[in-house]
C-alpha cells in the first residue's frame, strides 16, 4: 500500500482540500481559482514551464511545459480542476484517508487523475528523454467546458491522456448528450370550463408518451460494441400555477446520449419529429422544441497506436488492464475533435457526483506509474 507522504498522495490530500466547485452549477461558488494556484506552483517546483491563462474571470487553465532532451513526439495529460456542488456532503473537503480510500469532493472525479499526472511530470522532470510532455488542468468540464475549448486553440499534441475514473482501464470511446427543450402552449381559463380553456400540460403528455416510445426505440437499436445504445430521459417539467385555472404553458427538458457517428442534431430533429406527428393528429396543438446544448460523442481512430502503448505501459507497472467504453462524456471529445487522439486512463474509485466520494490511494499512484511509462515508450 503507497504511503500517505508519497508527493502524489500529498498532493491529492491538497488539491481535495481546496473548495473547487464550478460557479456555473452552483451560483456563488469559489470556483478553480484557488486549486489553478496550488497547481502552478506545484508544476514550477518540478522544474516544468507553466502557462497560466484565464478563460472566464477568475477561472484559469494552467498548462505546464516539459520537454525532452531530443526532438520526439508530444504527448498531453489532460485533466479538469472544477467539482459539482456538496449538498448532503458531511466534510467534502477533509480528503480523510481510511483503508486505503481517500475521502472527498473531486477525490475520483478528478483530483486523483490530476494528482497521478502531476506526480508523473515529477518523475519525468529528471530525464524526459525525448519529445516534449504537456500537462493541462482544465476548467469547467462539469458545466460547458470552457476550459478543454480554450485549451486547444493553443496547444496540439500527438496523442492525450484524459486522466478521468477509469479505474485503471483504456477507455477509446465515450457518449455524448444532447439537451433539448419543449414547449406547450394552451389557453388560460376557469377550471369549470373546459370549452373556453386548453391544457397545455396534457398537450405535453403526448409529447412525453412520443419520447418514451423513442426511448424504447433508441434502447432496441443499433448497439456500440463498448458503449451499448443511445438513450434518452425526461429531466425538467414544468407547467401550470392554480389548481382551478387551465393551464396556458408547459415546459420540458430532456437529455438525449448520443453514440459516435450520430448526428449533432439528433435529439432536436426527432423531438421535431414528434410534434410534427401530434399536429398531423390534432391541429390544435402549438408546441415547439429547441437545442439548448449538446456535445458529440467521442470515438480514437481503432488503427491509432495510442491504446495499445497505453495498455502495455499499464500491464508493465502491474495493471491488468482492458480496453474499455464510458457512458459519461469528457473532454477528450474536444481533444479528439481537434484533432488530438486521445483516451481516458484514471485510477478506481466511488461515488461520482455523490455524497461519499472517494478515489483509491493505490490506483493513484499506479496510474502514475502507468502514465511515466507511457511517456517513455512513446516520445
Amino acid at each position: 500500500m503507497p504511503s500517505t507522504s508519497d508527493p502524489a498522495i500529498v498532493l491529492l490530500r491538497d488539491l481535495v482540500a481546496i473548495d473547487s466547485i464550478n460557479p456555473s452549477l452552483v451560483a456563488g461558488a469559489r470556483g478553480e481559482a484557488d486549486v489553478a494556484r496550488r497547481i502552478a506552483g506545484e508544476l514550477e517546483a518540478i522544474g516544468l514551464r507553466v502557462e497560466i491563462t484565464e478563460v472566464a474571470p477568475g477561472r484559469p487553465n494552467v498548462v505546464g511545459v516539459l520537454e525532452g532532451r531530443a526532438p520526439g513526439r508530444s504527448l498531453m495529460f489532460c485533466g479538469h480542476t472544477d467539482t459539482v456542488g456538496v449538498h448532503g456532503m458531511i466534510r467534502p473537503f477533509d480528503a480523510e484517508v481510511r483503508d486505503g480510500r481517500l475521502y472527498g469532493r473531486g477525490a475520483q472525479d478528478m483530483k486523483g487523475g490530476v494528482a497521478a499526472m502531476i506526480g508523473a511530470a515529477r518523475q519525468l522532470a529528471g530525464g524526459l528523454e525525448r519529445g516534449r510532455l504537456i500537462v493541462a488542468a482544465l476548467v469547467d468540464e462539469e458545466h460547458a467546458s470552457l476550459g478543454a475549448d480554450a485549451l486547444v486553440t493553443r496547444w496540439r499534441a500527438d496523442a492525450a491522456v484524459v486522466t478521468e475514473p477509469t479505474g485503471l482501464d483504456v477507455a477509446v470511446a465515450h457518449k455524448g448528450f444532447q439537451w433539448v427543450a419543449v414547449e406547450t402552449r394552451g389557453r388560460a381559463a376557469h377550471g369549470s370550463r373546459p370549452l373556453e380553456g386548453r391544457d397545455a400540460i396534457l398537450r405535453m403528455g403526448r409529447v412525453l408518451t412520443g419520447l418514451e416510445t423513442l426511448d424504447r426505440r433508441l434502447q432496441r437499436g443499433p448497439s456500440h460494441t463498448l458503449l451499448g445504445t443511445a438513450s434518452l430521459h425526461a429531466s425538467i417539467v414544468e407547467g401550470g400555477h392554480e389548481l382551478s385555472s387551465y393551464p396556458a404553458h408547459a415546459a420540458l427538458q430532456f437529455e438525449r446520449r448520443t453514440l459516435p457517428g450520430e448526428s449533432s442534431t439528433a435529439a432536436l430533429d426527432e423531438a421535431n419529429e414528434i410534434l410534427a406527428g401530434l399536429r398531423a393528429e390534432d391541429p390544435e396543438i402549438e408546441a415547439e422544441a429547441r437545442m439548448v446544448f449538446g456535445r458529440d460523442a467521442y470515438e480514437i481512430d481503432p488503427a491509432d497506436p495510442l491504446p495499445a502503448l497505453l495498455i502495455d505501459a499499464a500491464t508493465a507497472v502491474g495493471s491488468a488492464s482492458s480496453i474499455v467504453g464510458m457512458t459519461f462524456w469528457t473532454d477528450a471529445a474536444i481533444l479528439g475533435g481537434a484533432g488530438i487522439p486521445s483516451v481516458l486512463f484514471g485510477p478506481g474509485g466511488a461515488g461520482l457526483h455523490s455524497r461519499e466520494e472517494y478515489v483509491l490511494v493505490e490506483d493513484v499512484c499506479r496510474c502514475r506509474d502507468a502514465l511515466v511509462e507511457l511517456a517513455r515508450r512513446a516520445g
